[in-house]
């Protein structure tokens, strides 16, 4: 596989202080590549050098082969990219911010634009006003903003920011599918540990604009069995226990306070999600309650290798 995006030494100052040191790596296609680390630890930073909205103090960032400083319009014409709550103007359709955007590209067809239509999911809402779409659709049709021009390179900026549980899987979705079927590039930024290690393949952990370690996803999840920390309405907690020592992929269930902490198989967090809502359970917050990633990431940020 070919590397879509690739950063060779990159340094960046702010007058005298240093917020980049001389980071690199690269992103191949096909491929789902996290970038992990705590807030004002370079990751915001970083995609604004990669997008060319500021220039590295020293070192190349190449998209396809192009290099952002030399050649910014081919290197740019191949990314789309989504950052935390997309703007969109909330008195116009769906269809309508998709059709002012694909005039700002310049090359987009109908076609395409029905396209990106069908892969975020909003067929039966996009000729609604914006206003009146949730934040979780708000967010695909963000999603589809950044696909029109069909993009080798998609950036993500915090894309699960303010999503509910089932939002979150719907997107990762979407994205899964996108990688799958075209062999698209994806860089996530994020804070989020639990998500990262759900949708990437690979995550370069960031701390104070140096790279510490870069590592697959693989080799980070916990052998066979994880912990999620659960949380429902007090009134459906005897039922959610219910309804889940049904299902043979939890393995055991204990109550800490006002949470269900669940021991179950591997790979299951989205399956969960899926039992409790169609059956009608609200999940006020869900989460890994012991997820290797979280060890790493606690590890490396404490000063290991």
């Amino acid at each position: 596989m070919s590397a879509v995006l690739e950063l060779k030494d990159v340094h960046k100052s702010f007058g005298k202080t240093e917020i980049i040191k001389g980071i690199s790596f690269d992103v191949k296609e096909g491929e789902i590549y996290g970038f992990l680390g705590a807030n004002g630890a370079g990751k915001t930073t970083t995609i604004r050098m990669i997008v060319g909205l500021i220039k590295p103090t020293s070192g190349n960032i190449y998209i396809n082969g192009y290099d952002v400083q030399k050649d910014f319009v081919k290197a740019i014409s191949s990314v789309g990219c989504i950052v935390e709550n997309p703007d969109m103007y909330l008195d116009f359709t769906g269809r309508e911010n998709l059709n002012m955007f694909a005039k700002l590209y310049g090359n987009v067809k109908k076609e395409r634009i029905d396209e990106v239509i069908e892969i975020i999911g909003l067929k039966d809402r996009i000729d609604d006003k914006v206003k009146k779409y949730s934040l979780g659709m708000k967010q695909r049709l963000g999603l589809g903003q950044a696909l029109l021009p069909n993009p080798k390179l998609l950036i993500l900026d915090e894309p699960t920011n303010g999503l509910d549980p089932i939002g979150i899987v719907d997107f990762r979705n979407i994205v899964r599918n996108l990688v799958k079927e075209n062999n698209t590039a994806v860089f996530i930024s994020s804070h989020i540990l639990g998500e990262i290690e759900q949708l990437c393949d690979k995550v370069a952990f960031i701390d104070y604009g140096v790279i510490k370690s870069v590592e697959l996803t693989n080799n980070l999840h916990l052998k066979d069995k994880e912990k999620i920390q659960l949380k429902v309405r007090h009134e459906d907690i005897e039922r959610v226990k219910n309804i889940l020592q049904d299902n043979s992929f939890v393995k055991n269930i204990e109550t800490l306070e006002d949470k269900l902490i669940l021991t179950t198989d591997k790979d299951c967090y989205s399956m969960l999600i899926t039992v409790l809502s169609t059956r009608g359970i609200e999940i006020l917050d869900i989460n890994r309650a012991h997820g290797n990633l979280e060890n790493r990431f606690m590890e490396i940020a404490k000063g290991g290798k």
